[in-house]
């Protein structure tokens, strides 16, 4: 928190954590127009900007029209603090540590300190959904394997911002075919209320705005965190599709085969936690804000940090990489996060593309300890509560078993 507020003035307007809000009034402005019966995609929102979400993301967003437009900014940041912290403390009941006040706690110390990774600072200074979508996922994948509102989160999500659609495929991989229909028939069931509600948007958005790429942002962009972005920033020049697709499909295969054996193995949380780096690096546009992922992933590390000294630096090296390191290249401009540090650094290309490197070194590190047999849950470890001086000053109680999983 003290870097957050001390790398910046909080009150910049290029970048300030008090001074943002832009994509939530962006929002806000989405669910005014669709209560008001205007085009949602034809004309510009807030700022001439164009709405690029779902058309029923702009029912979701309908609440926003309670928050008076001077209070947005305020209220949807004190908001996503909260989602913040419970998802930190969902990462650990999917870990198996029972809800106390001591957890809390420490979810709230580790969501301060995760306020300054890139993806969760730039979604706070932007007012953007991300910790709300990851939430939702969190919650469907630590749902009871026989809880029927298994996929209702993910088709949700879905239905709100695309990407999530990748969670389906993980369901089907492992082979939750309820779940994963379920969250199907969710995703489906979005685009046929908003069909009824919103006619003119929804034959807009499904026939025309949804293949309009251009509308986001060249695939150069250096805040492109995607292998497609990696590929346009080595190429120079937008990325060829096939290129793109010979890529990402086995990318996205391994990474689907992955997810299911870390579920067999009882890694529930790392599991979930690489669908959601891996739909970021295949889709074929990821701004650094969509990384929220890495958040889960902290926490996975710390609690293997408990036993041995690598995963201390893991933890502490995916967090000095993910940082929000401000550079002001002039005194309108400043960048934050490392793929945004000027070209003439050393090892420029490496940090440009720096989410989807750390993401290739996390899949190939869960393939090699697959392969060996060394991701097992910590309690096969005969790792208990009393085991180190962390897990017994500052860890709270772990269960014997298998993560706490609702009904």
């Amino acid at each position: 928190m003290t870097l957050l507020f001390t790398t910046m003035d909080p009150h910049m307007n290029s970048g300030g954590i008090l001074a943002g809000g832009l994509d939530v009034h962006i929002y806000r402005d989405g669910g005014w127009r669709a209560l008001h019966d205007k085009a949602l995609y034809i004309e510009p929102t807030h700022y001439g900007l164009l709405y690029t979400y779902t058309p029923f993301s702009a029912l979701v967003f309908l609440p926003l029209l309670l928050v008076p437009w001077d209070l947005v900014t305020s209220v949807w940041l004190v908001l996503n603090l909260v989602v913040l912290v419970v998802c930190v403390l969902q990462s650990w009941r999917m870990l198996g540590y029972r809800v106390t006040p001591r957890l809390v706690v420490l979810s709230m110390l580790i969501g301060l300190a995760c306020t300054f990774i890139e993806p969760v600072r730039t979604t706070l200074y932007y007012g953007q959904i991300n910790l709300w979508l990851m939430m939702l996922v969190l919650w469907d994948f630590s749902r009871g394997p026989d809880s029927k509102l298994r996929g209702l989160g993910v088709g949700i999500a879905a239905g709100i911002k695309l990407t999530p659609l990748f969670f389906i495929a993980q369901y089907a991989a492992q082979r939750r075919w309820r779940a994963a229909l379920t969250a199907a028939l969710t995703f489906v069931a979005t685009i046929g209320l908003t069909g009824l509600i919103l006619p003119r948007d929804s034959y807009q958005y499904w026939t025309s705005t949804f293949f309009q790429s251009g509308r986001i942002a060249p695939d150069v962009h250096p805040s492109n965190q995607s292998l497609r972005g990696a590929i346009a920033h080595l190429l120079h020049d937008p990325a060829p599709v096939w290129l793109w697709l010979l890529i990402a499909v086995p990318v996205a295969l391994v990474a689907l085969w992955l997810a299911a054996v870390l579920v067999r193995r009882d890694e529930p949380l790392l599991s979930v936690t690489l669908g959601g780096l891996t739909a970021c690096a295949v889709s074929p546009y990821s701004w650094g804000h969509h990384w929220v992922w890495f958040v889960p992933l902290l926490v996975y590390l710390i609690h293997r940090a408990q036993t041995r000294l690598p995963w201390f630096l893991a933890a502490a090296g995916l967090y000095l990489a993910v940082a929000a390191w401000t550079y002001t290249y002039t005194p309108t401009w400043v960048s934050v996060g490392t793929f945004l540090l000027p070209p003439w650094w050393p090892f420029h290309q490496v940090l440009l593309n720096i989410y989807v490197v750390i993401y290739l070194i996390v899949l190939v590190g869960i393939a090699v300890h697959v392969y060996r047999g060394r991701l097992k849950p910590a309690v096969a470890e005969g790792i208990s509560p009393a085991a180190t001086a962390v897990d017994t000053v500052v860890i709270p109680e772990k269960l014997p078993a298998r993560p706490v999983e609702n009904a």
